[in-house]
């Protein structure tokens, strides 16, 4: 089951990035938020933009170990967004960066970033993943799921949106319970998990190494799907008429080396840690098929139904 119309240039234009003399900062970048069916850019536009940023103001060798960012305004889609990187502190064993960005003369994200020089002889310990899920081969591609729906009807999925789920996020994304693009297929749980892969072999970003680029690819592959199991549980689709979501704010932890991570299949398991007053907290945590643990992330978002006892209870 291979979705043979997906492709990762996605992804990769979303990294690419282009030096320009700074305004506030040390350092300053553009990139370009990359196309979408919605009124406002993707989030992890901003967060795999400013990763690679950070990144290409460490030049000692040192690995990013965690970025947290905040989401403060909504962003044009396809515009530049300028990139400013802070040098906030370089010491032996760890550096952190401050990275914001700017768009329109406002400032509409900004991120703390911190990186390691590591310790391989250090003692480990990691969860394990769950030991019942498919093979991905096994499960459909979001296009083969949603290939006999037509947009319209009863939920607002267009024939763009429907294009965008299908091909146009650079990964093939196979949920083991079902998606929850127009109804919520299986139970209304607050667990999920998918199976994640680049559409094919990710391209080299200029000015970041392959473990970098594929750094920032694992923070900008996260944010499409970690609010699901929040709207799982909540029994509210993407396609529900009237739902509106944002994210508000992001944490993500890199635990393990990710080079050549994206070469195959990344298991995403996902739980809903909480939602109230319109909000919802979605965990998730990135395996590889042999269970090492990569990476950890944390993302609140603003869920706002047509019918707002949804999510009350």
């Amino acid at each position: 089951m291979t979705d043979a119309h997906g492709t990762s240039a996605v992804l990769t234009a979303a990294l690419e990035l282009t030096e320009q003399e700074p305004q506030h900062l040390d350092l300053a970048f553009t990139a370009v938020s990359q196309p979408c069916p919605w009124p406002k850019a993707y989030g992890g536009d901003m967060v795999g933009a400013a990763a690679a940023a950070a990144m290409r103001s460490v030049t000692d060798g040192k690995t990013m170990h965690s970025i947290h960012s905040y989401f403060l305004r909504p962003v044009d889609i396809g515009a530049e967004v300028l990139y400013e990187v802070e040098l906030l502190r370089d010491g032996r064993g760890y550096s952190t960066r401050q990275v914001r960005a700017y768009q329109n003369g406002k400032q509409v994200y900004v991120c703390l970033v911190g990186f390691a020089v590591g310790d391989p002889a250090a003692a480990e310990f990691g969860p394990e993943p769950p030991d019942d899920v498919p093979d991905p081969e096994s499960l459909p591609s979001s296009a083969a799921y949603l290939e006999p729906f037509e947009p319209g009807g009863s939920s607002t999925m267009t024939a763009e949106s429907k294009a965008y789920w299908s091909a146009g996020r650079s990964f093939d994304m196979r949920h083991v319970q079902g998606p929850v693009y127009l109804r919520v297929e299986g139970a209304a749980s607050p667990q999920q998990a998918l199976w994640v892969k680049p559409f094919d072999p990710l391209r080299p970003v200029p000015g970041l190494t392959d473990e970098q680029r594929d750094l920032a690819a694992l923070a900008y592959v996260c944010d499409y799907t970690i609010l699901e199991p929040v709207l799982r549980v909540l029994d509210l689709p993407w396609a529900a008429p009237g739902l509106v979501t944002a994210s508000l704010d992001h944490a993500m932890w890199f635990h393990r080396p990710v080079a050549g991570a994206f070469d195959g299949w990344l298991l995403y398991t996902q739980e809903a840690e909480s939602a109230s007053s319109g909000r919802g907290l979605g965990r998730g945590r990135f395996f590889t098929p042999d269970g090492r643990h990569l990476a950890t992330v944390l993302q609140e978002g603003m869920i706002r139904p047509a019918n707002p006892e949804i999510g009350a209870r």
